[in-house]
């Protein structure tokens, strides 16, 4: 391992422990333990390498995951999601929230704005680990209700919302009881936001009806795929989506069949823990 790979591993071990910890008081000293990082010296190096102070890290980390219980799990009180998240009270939380993102809770549970609250979490990538396991299997042709997702991919939560809904109301694909993906078309590094285009889709047994979210009928094609698990959070897929197109393809023989790469998601935010989420990705082979 290099010296700058060892580097970054170091700080990987501390995004980690925050990730694990969110509920819990963080100290410059106890996080530096982990990096193995002298503590007089730990805040400068963690500043310099992500862009920000370890405080306003953790501190973006909680926003992170009180945004997401506020949008979808519209029921729970925002007091509680503002003590989860580490503020004394709700007006603290309020002021955070709005300085961080422009909107009060309230406001974004509403309608949320996802375009400036994804600018808040444009950190340096992490170094990936190295020889991801790739598998090879046997997708079997699987009927879905789809919503196609058209313009920014920082607005794909507008849409998932709009699922949700759909699901709720219909009752014809249960979160619990169904599977969930996501069919991506384009490269969201390389292509116009307008043209972006994504489909999240849930299993049914029959033909949906139309309704008033607009989700229709579709199917996912059975063949052959390669299948690699990527672990953690949703917006570090493209690390894992990279391996497969950039180191394992050209070294295995394999052809692309003529369908986009899918995500199978396992779990889900705010109810699992971002670092504990599982998210299968498929790749189609001839």
């Amino acid at each position: 391992m290099s010296k700058a790979s060892a580097y970054a591993e170091r700080f990987n071990r501390v995004f980690d422990y925050i990730d694990r910890h969110l509920g819990d008081e963080l100290t410059l000293e106890q996080l530096g333990q982990v990096a193995n990082f002298s503590k007089y010296h730990f805040q400068r190096q963690f500043s310099e390498y992500t862009g920000i102070s370890v405080f306003r890290y953790v501190q973006l980390m909680r926003l992170k995951r009180a945004s997401y219980r506020l949008v979808f799990n519209r029921l729970e009180r925002i007091i509680d999601i503002a003590l989860d998240a580490g503020f004394e009270n709700p007006e603290s939380f309020s002021r955070a929230f709005k300085n961080t993102f422009g909107q009060t809770p309230s406001a974004f549970r509403n309608n949320p704005a996802w375009q400036p609250w994804n600018e808040q979490y444009k950190f340096p990538n992490r170094e990936r680990k190295q020889n991801m396991e790739v598998k090879i299997a046997d997708f079997e042709q699987t009927k879905i209700a789809a919503f196609k997702h058209r313009g920014a991919p920082e607005l794909v939560n507008d849409s998932a919302q709009i699922f949700i809904e759909w699901r709720k109301q219909s009752g014809l694909s249960p979160v619990k009881a169904s599977k969930t993906f996501g069919i991506v078309y384009d490269n969201p590094e390389t292509t116009e936001p307008e043209k972006f285009r994504f489909d999240i889709c849930g299993t049914v047994t029959e033909d949906i009806p139309g309704n008033p979210q607009g989700v229709v009928n579709g199917a996912i094609p059975g063949g052959r795929c390669a299948v690699v698990r990527h672990l953690g959070a949703h917006d570090r897929l493209r690390e894992s989506i990279y391996y497969l197109y950039r180191e394992w393809l050209p070294g295995s023989g394999e052809e692309l069949r003529d369908f986009p790469l899918y995500f199978h998601y396992l779990n889900f935010m705010p109810e699992t823990p971002e670092l504990e989420l599982i998210t299968d990705i498929y790749l189609p082979l001839k």
